[in-house]
């Protein structure tokens, strides 16, 4: 009973980074249309980079994961202005643009470990006493973890509720043709998507590398397989239902480790996206994916 408390409170951890990926990962995708392979790697150039301000350069942990993360906003931005955009006015198809974003992916990968190397690094922060709630034991990082995904997903939901950059987003994802039709600049809503999913990506990279305690150039891209099948569980294009698969992935994965060895972890992630692949395409919440045939 304590290794199945001990797995779930694990479970909650992973939840709450695979949610904020995840979240970035559909977001940007039913505002662009894009299924951007390349997210791994801007998670793990966002690891590096608060690496290099909080042991290099000696700042704060969390001044560097704001830092990081808004770094990945713009890289996002300029990814989509300099290279997708130019392939998209070319009339570049959906799986070009897959190949493309797979490309990215391996060349800032292997950007990163040209400069920072193949070995483990790990940020410059005190461990910090275990935390009991109830029968849950955390650790400091790992309740940072937890808050910081649950104001995340919060503000989220207040910014596609509440604000004009949110109502515009999600009509820019329902009929893009309409939107710019009815005066709504879908270049911009687009950039907006790319940034809000590179900070995410950021911040998700970031929090990932300090739960792991070490991380390597491949951080990012170890961890994709998980955050596509949170994603294409919930219904990718859903921030709902990405929040939602996040919870059942980070979960599941971690109960699984019970039964069989806790590295098979993303083997499991693989089998629930092939299950839902087969048994229910387009997610727990249809929506975008049902709208784009991406069930075909």
């Amino acid at each position: 009973m304590s290794q199945f408390i001990a797995a779930t409170g694990f479970g909650i951890v992973n939840a709450g980074i695979f949610a904020l990926a995840a979240v970035g990962f559909t977001l940007q995708f039913s505002v662009t249309n894009v299924l951007n392979i390349a997210f791994g790697a801007i998670m793990t150039l966002a690891a590096f980079v608060a690496y290099e301000l909080n042991v290099v350069v000696g700042a704060d942990i969390w001044l560097a994961l704001i830092i990081a993360a808004a770094a990945s906003g713009i890289l996002s931005v300029l990814i989509n202005r300099g290279i997708i955009q130019p392939f998209l006015k070319r009339g570049t198809s959906f799986f070009g643009m897959v190949v493309i974003t797979i490309a990215l992916d391996l060349m800032v990968e292997y950007a990163v470990e040209a400069i920072w190397g193949p070995t483990f690094l790990h940020y410059n922060v005190a461990a910090g006493s275990p935390v009991t709630l109830g029968s849950l034991s955390f650790t400091h990082f790992q309740l940072v973890a937890i808050g910081i995904s649950v104001v995340g997903m919060l503000a989220i939901h207040l910014l596609l509720k509440r604000t004009k950059l949110g109502k515009a987003m999600r009509a820019t994802s329902c009929d893009p043709r309409l939107s710019k039709v009815c005066g709504i600049r879908t270049s911009r809503i687009h950039d907006a998507g790319w940034f809000l999913s590179g900070m995410l990506a950021g911040m998700a990279g970031v929090i990932l590398g300090l739960t792991l305690g070490t991380f390597s150039f491949t951080v990012g891209d170890s961890y994709l397989i998980v955050i596509i099948a949170a994603t294409m569980l919930g219904g990718i294009g859903q921030a709902y239902g990405a929040m939602l698969g996040a919870v059942v992935i980070g979960l599941v994965t971690q109960w699984s480790s019970l039964v069989i060895s806790g590295g098979y972890s993303e083997v499991v992630a693989f089998v629930i996206l092939v299950a839902v692949l087969l048994i229910r395409p387009t997610g727990i919440i249809s929506g975008v994916a049902a709208d784009r045939n991406m069930a075909a």
